[in-house]
């Protein structure tokens, strides 16, 4: 993975600065895979995204993470630190549907991908009436299904499949891909209580991005007056060297 340099990464904010969270996540996703076209990174499997953004996260600020939680049980505020090299090595089975066998049905389907999470959402919207999102995800991911040997068709799935089968639909798309969902299972060290989080990678390296940003700008504004140096001349510095600078303005 290429590191992008300062300048692109101020090009991404800015660009992110008036999108909700899914367009935020694409232009991250490009950064991450700029020989991608957009066409090629909605259409990976949601896992293969959040590996990338979590390589993408690592080669920007570093393998650790700092991570803050509420505990469910005493609303204890629980901070720790997290490792990302497992999380971006995780990647998607790319070898064909997957197939699950439960009764009389024979199901095969394949993973979700970050454009079927976005149709799911906008279907599913405040206001909408697309049905339930489970529902309209197993519609657009089932490749074929049979009841005792007889073809079902997609959309009547949602109502007909038992539950027993849906929950081994489940789990055999968390088993191809696990990185699709990443939830921290946190203990409490006052309470003893367990809290369950999922970790939203690209909300999170966004967050950071943001902070990161208005600082690298702040630094722009104060050398710029201070040396009279334009915003590429003082991106082209180390963060080292703009630092040394920002400290001669301040002991000046």
């Amino acid at each position: 993975m290429a590191i992008t340099g300062p300048a692109e990464l101020l090009a991404v904010w800015e660009a992110g600065l008036g999108r909700s969270g899914p367009g935020r996540a694409l232009l991250l996703h490009r950064a991450a895979r700029p020989e991608a076209g957009d066409d090629e990174l909605l259409s990976v499997p949601v896992g293969e995204r959040e590996a990338d953004l979590f390589a993408l996260r690592r080669a920007l600020f570093g393998e650790r993470m700092q991570v803050l939680v509420e505990c469910e049980p005493c609303g204890e505020a629980m901070e720790f630190d997290l490792g990302t090299d497992g999380l971006a090595a995780q990647r998607p089975r790319r070898d064909g549907p997957l197939r699950v066998t439960e009764d009389d049905w024979n199901v095969e389907f394949r993973l979700p991908t970050v454009a079927d999470l976005a149709a799911v959402a906008e279907a599913t919207a405040p206001g909408t009436d697309g049905g339930s999102a489970r529902s309209l995800l197993i519609a657009r991911c089932v490749v074929s299904a049979e009841r005792a040997g007889e073809p079902v068709p997609a959309d009547r799935l949602p109502g007909e499949l038992p539950e027993t089968v849906l929950r081994r639909v489940a789990e055999a798309a968390e088993q191809a891909d696990p990185a699709a969902d990443v939830t921290l299972k946190v203990s409490c060290p006052e309470c003893g209580g367990t809290t369950r989080a999922e970790l939203d990678i690209a909300s999170y390296l966004w967050a950071e991005l943001d902070a990161w940003a208005r600082d690298v700008l702040l630094d722009v504004h104060l050398l710029a007056g201070a040396y009279g140096w334009t915003e590429p001349e003082i991106l082209a510095l180390s963060p080292l060297r703009r630092r040394y600078y920002l400290e001669l303005c301040a002991d000046a």
